[in-house]
């Protein structure tokens, strides 16, 4: 009960808060987290890039496979 009122009464300081934001540590963790962020994003945006020109290739080879003969990729 008393440790949680004195964090909001630290988190309620202006001042204690624009010194934690200046310290090096906090500014190398928010540098390792927008890192962290866009390469995630990266990743993402490139990996839906992939499965959508991957999803049209398929559609398009089976496209090419109904049109080509009905007996085309089955065995005898």
């Amino acid at each position: 009960m008393v440790l949680r009122r004195l964090l909001l009464a630290m988190l309620n300081n202006h001042q204690l808060l624009d010194r934690l934001a200046e310290a090096r540590p906090i500014r190398a963790a928010a540098r390792l987290t927008a890192t962290a962020l866009t390469r995630g994003l990266r990743l993402r945006d490139n990996f839906l890039r992939e499965l959508k020109e991957e999803a049209e290739r398929a559609k398009v080879s089976s496209w090419s496979n109904e049109r080509g003969g009905k007996d085309k990729g089955r065995r005898p």
